[in-house]
């Protein structure tokens, strides 16, 4: 049978602890519509589900692609595109394993795949943005917590489980710094937000210095990156030793997998120089010998949100085609 027309536009779903965002996006990455709702006003999952799929029929119909949508990529906390699970996902209101995935395909009929947010970002760096054209690299996010995902020799490197990529989890301190994952000593909790936010502290207490951090309320990474533009020693200092950390957690990273790039995304590194000059200083320093150099250190130009979405896009063309509707 010679078919003379295709199914050119996908759904695409970005789920954090606060929002969940959909949209329908075609075939070369065009955002055709978009809209989000509160991930907070459905404590039990099944609720949830049933709100998405309603939403996502509703811009089906209102934007006249009914017919025209292939499948769903669903970006979620601890998605396994193994299993198409969320699975432990600290915090979210659903705890244990979540077939969600399953659960979007048997209410719509579509094909669903789901992956973790640094895989759908990957997705969209790769396709995309900063990482087009990379066959060998490293998506890190640093925002919450510290994401990360591999790339190897031009594919998505899942491991054996789904869970393979997680930087932030390795230890960089023996007895260190209690981690949201429950162990001690990762890096996260010395790179993402609470662990710069401990560290301000540190710098603070160790420093009769004036700085405009002191005092501040509800500081955040951005406030003390401004407060490095603007001159403030402890700000610079506090930067400097996150910087550190990081480029010593990539340089072992990096020693194992030698890759060509690490991609930077999410708010923190948003810091630049004051937190990416010091972490590729260390990074070189650290790195074996003959890696020393040759991994560049690239900040995503893209939008955060926007690129989960269009990985989520990605993710949804290369699961394979279901309908209930053939």
């Amino acid at each position: 049978m010679i078919e003379t027309s295709m199914k050119d536009k996908v759904f695409a779903v970005q789920m954090t602890i606060e929002r969940t965002s959909y949209a329908i996006i075609d075939i070369r990455g065009n955002i055709l519509a978009k809209d989000d709702f509160a991930t907070t006003d459905h404590d039990n999952v099944n609720d949830f589900v049933s709100a998405l799929c309603e939403r996502l029929v509703e811009m089906m119909l209102a934007n006249d692609a009914f017919g025209a949508i292939r499948s769903v990529g669903v970006s979620a906390p601890n998605g396994n595109p193994m299993t198409g699970c969320i699975e432990n996902a600290v915090n979210l209101p659903w705890k244990g394993i979540v077939p969600i995935g399953a659960m979007i395909r048997d209410r719509l009929g579509l094909a669903v795949a789901v992956a973790n947010k640094p895989h759908t970002r990957a997705l969209g760096e790769y396709e995309f943005g900063a990482a087009h054209g990379l066959k060998d690299f490293v998506l890190l996010s640093l925002g919450h917590g510290f994401g990360s995902f591999i790339y190897s020799n031009g594919k998505p490197y899942c491991g054996t489980d789904g869970f393979a990529g997680e930087v932030g989890h390795t230890c960089c301190d023996i007895g260190g710094r209690p981690c949201g994952c429950g162990k001690h000593g990762c890096v996260e909790a010395y790179v993402a937000e609470k662990g710069i936010l401990t560290t301000a502290k540190e710098v603070m207490a160790e420093s009769s210095k004036a700085s405009l951090m002191r005092g501040f309320e509800n500081l955040k990474p951005k406030n003390i990156a401004d407060f490095c533009e603007q001159g403030d020693e402890l700000a610079i200092e506090t930067m400097r030793r996150t910087g550190i950390w990081l480029g010593w957690s990539l340089a072992n990273l990096a020693s194992v997998m030698n890759p060509e790039a690490f991609i930077f995304t999410g708010g923190i590194p948003k810091a630049g120089k004051w937190l990416l000059d010091p972490a590729e200083a260390t990074f070189n320093e650290k790195v074996f010998h003959n890696i020393n150099g040759k991994v560049r250190f690239i900040l995503s130009s893209l939008d955060t949100k926007v690129c989960e979405l269009l990985g989520a896009s990605v993710l949804a063309w290369d699961v394979k085609e279901y309908s209930l509707f053939k």
